[in-house]
């Protein structure tokens, strides 16, 4: 995909009228970045209206060796170049379905309130990808209460981690915990794709409980012969056990 037609999806997911200014609060963070630690996880605050790094901390150049400087003359397109080319696709999609769930189901009033986490693979100033995991929490908004200025945590992972690329959607609630108000792993084909009609029959009653003996009978096949479809099923989708393929179809109703 060619940066000119990231910059347009990314442009359409922030769409906004405003021009928003930083905020007293932001100035403290950029203040407090001269007493933090050097560690694996750096921050920024950004602006999706004019793809710009408003600031980014110290850590940055030591976590991934990028010259900061650089960064904020050239804003989130020098950045997006070092997406890793498999990734950018499913990234774009997190970000549009964070945008349009935000809109569609968080109340004005709350979305102040919230926080999202994803993931993509970032090449570093060596020329390795490195698994980026960044959580960012809004700070500005625009006359629509679109998220536009943001103070961003990226986690730095080791390029030998394998990691789908997810979505994360949680909102600080009346007792001061986040609860988790959307998930999504897009990494995951749909099941109807690549897997037999028998194996999504192993996999519907698997979300309900059911035992390979009792698969078994109900499909009017061997333990034996579930069990063989179990391992085939989580070898096409990319699964370590049962029991993560269960969790995943119970908070993605859209994979069955």
């Amino acid at each position: 995909m060619l940066l000119k037609q990231i910059k347009s999806i990314y442009h359409d997911i922030f769409k906004s009228y405003d021009s928003p200014t930083l905020t007293h609060h932001i100035k403290k963070i950029i203040e407090l970045d001269a007493y933090l630690p050097y560690s694996s996880t750096f921050f920024c605050i950004t602006n999706t209206q004019n793809l710009t790094f408003e600031f980014i901390s110290k850590n940055m150049t030591s976590c991934i060796g990028l010259e900061k400087d650089e960064l904020l003359k050239e804003g989130m397109r020098n950045f997006w170049n070092r997406i890793h080319p498999e990734d950018i696709e499913l990234w774009l999609k997190a970000l549009n379905d964070l945008m349009v769930f935000t809109l569609a189901e968080i109340p004005l009033d709350k979305r102040s309130h919230m926080n999202y986490t994803w993931n993509y693979r970032l090449k570093n100033a060596k020329g390795v990808y490195v698994n980026i995991v960044q959580n960012t929490t809004p700070l500005e908004f625009d006359a629509g209460m679109k998220p536009i200025i943001g103070l961003a945590h990226y986690t730095v992972l080791d390029s030998k981690i394998k990691m789908p690329i997810t979505a994360t959607a949680k909102l600080l609630n009346e007792k001061n915990e986040y609860e988790t108000k959307y998930f999504n792993n897009f990494s995951h084909k749909l099941l109807t794709n690549g897997l037999s009609n028998r194996e999504r029959d192993v996999i519907r009653l698997l979300t309900i409980n059911k035992s390979s003996k009792e698969i078994a009978e109900s499909l009017n096949i061997s333990p034996n012969t579930v069990d063989t479809h179990r391992r085939n099923i989580l070898k096409k989708l990319n699964i370590s056990s049962t029991g993560e393929l269960v969790g995943m179809l119970k908070i993605n109703k859209n994979l069955v």
